[in-house]
């Protein structure tokens, strides 16, 4: 893409939360909405759905295994997929854990449900960093063995160190395994430092000289720019601007997030359709600072795949899952990568994100999607061997997972999809000796 005035286009975001909080629920990115091939009226795709009915006909369902789910969008425990296995649930955040009028969290219930359908479900809403720590500290109080948590927060350190990594961490070191996604955002990411070569006049130059990121999407617009704790005393700032191709406007400055105790500024904003480009400035001098920009909402023009993945997703120990997709055999482009900014594959393992499409009335992708599969396979290897340790859960995902995309270990999908039936089998065979 050129470096020119790019048209905002109408898109299906991702489930956005209100402004006043730093979370979203990672959901579908575009597009939202699953093709022809994804909506008929099975709930699997048959490769998938072999697997799971091998186990279940093995007589592993999840039974005596209990799975907590954190969402933002609240839960319907009437729905038939999910209220017999619902034990409790708990809001944590605004409005009532029950809600028929969302999807994604009932969604994310149903897939583990369909995987490990006699699994036992402990589900708490959540709509801010204060509110997950304290639903992630109930579902560990619980002795909750499984955490599956579709949600991203952004304007968090991508090294594990923010509130909601190691949130996720002491779920881990206290016995659960913790699942969650990379993230949607490897379309709308960028980061780079903040160095001579890099800025002008205080401006970043994002690529090609380019001080302008053009950004593509709807109309309700929300930005992150995030920096090193190092350096948090420095100030950085974007800028949404709006131009005819002519004359440029502001639109939009960042302010302080004051939600969380990371150096981060964001922008969120109803803007009319139009062409929108944004701008990143910082201080006189250069501070070699690492910055990051990512939109949960709209596309970048210029981006960085790379280091792309959101918390609680960087945390040490948690297992963190990519979408793939199966059925064209490739890592779904929207996908976050790695590594991770202290260095670690950032993705441990991948997993469909459209076996379950049906799940939700308006198509259910993305690594969001992804998460609850890995869950309930979880669940079923704590069935087939209790003795399993988080840590050792994960590595039995990631040594009987087939790889993919590039050979061997890589930063997109980790050690490859993950296998049920096989993971599954190894459990069984370690137990029996």
């Amino acid at each position: 893409m050129r470096d020119r005035t790019v048209g905002l286009f109408a898109v299906v975001a991702v489930v956005s939360l209100t402004g006043s909080i730093a979370m979203i629920a990672v959901s579908a990115p575009a597009p939202a909405r699953p093709n022809t091939a994804d909506s008929g009226s099975a709930p699997m795709a048959a490769g998938t759905a072999d697997q799971f009915a091998r186990l279940h006909a093995a007589g592993l369902t999840g039974s005596n295994v209990s799975v907590g789910v954190i969402d933002p969008t609240g839960f319907d425990t009437d729905a038939a997929a999910i209220t017999e296995q619902v034990i409790e649930t708990r809001n944590f955040g605004g409005g009532t854990a029950h809600d028929s009028g969302e999807t994604h969290g009932t969604a994310t219930a149903a897939v583990v449900t369909r995987t490990a359908p006699d699994a036992d479900l402990y589900l708490a809403r959540i709509d801010s960093v204060n509110s997950y720590r304290r639903a992630v500290d109930w579902l560990v109080r619980a002795d909750t063995d499984v955490i599956v948590a579709p949600v991203s927060f952004y304007g968090q350190p991508g090294d594990g160190s923010g509130p909601v990594a190691r949130s996720a961490t002491r779920a881990t070191d206290a016995g659960s395994v913790f699942i969650a996604p990379a993230g949607n955002t490897a379309q709308s990411h960028w980061t780079g430092r903040y160095t001579a070569d890099a800025v002008e006049n205080r401006t970043v130059t994002f690529t090609n000289e380019s001080r302008r990121n053009y950004v593509r999407g709807g109309t309700e617009i929300t930005v992150w720019l995030s920096w090193e704790r190092g350096h948090a005393d420095e100030d950085y700032t974007v800028e949404l601007y709006r131009t005819n191709g002519t004359v440029s406007r502001l639109v939009a400055r960042s302010q302080p997030y004051p939600g969380d105790d990371v150096p981060n500024e964001r922008i969120v904003a109803d803007v009319r359709p139009g062409d929108y480009y944004l701008v990143v400035r910082g201080p006189a001098a250069p501070t070699d600072t690492r910055l990051r920009l990512v939109s949960p909402t709209h596309d970048l023009q210029h981006t960085t795949t790379r280091s792309s993945i959101v918390a609680p997703g960087t945390a040490r120990e948690t297992i963190t899952v990519g979408a793939y997709n199966s059925r064209v055999e490739t890592l779904e482009p929207f996908s976050s990568r790695g590594p991770t900014v202290d260095g670690r594959t950032g993705v441990d393992v991948v997993a469909p994100d459209r076996e379950f499409a049906t799940a939700a009335p308006d198509g259910f992708i993305g690594s969001s999607a992804a998460v609850p599969y890995v869950g309930g396979t979880a669940a079923l290897l704590l069935e087939a061997d209790g003795s399993l340790s988080p840590r050792e859960t994960e590595r039995l995902l990631e040594r009987t997972a087939s790889d993919v995309g590039r050979p061997g270990l890589d930063n997109g999908t980790g050690h490859g999809t993950v296998e049920p039936v096989r993971a599954v089998r190894t459990a069984r065979n370690r137990s029996d000796g």
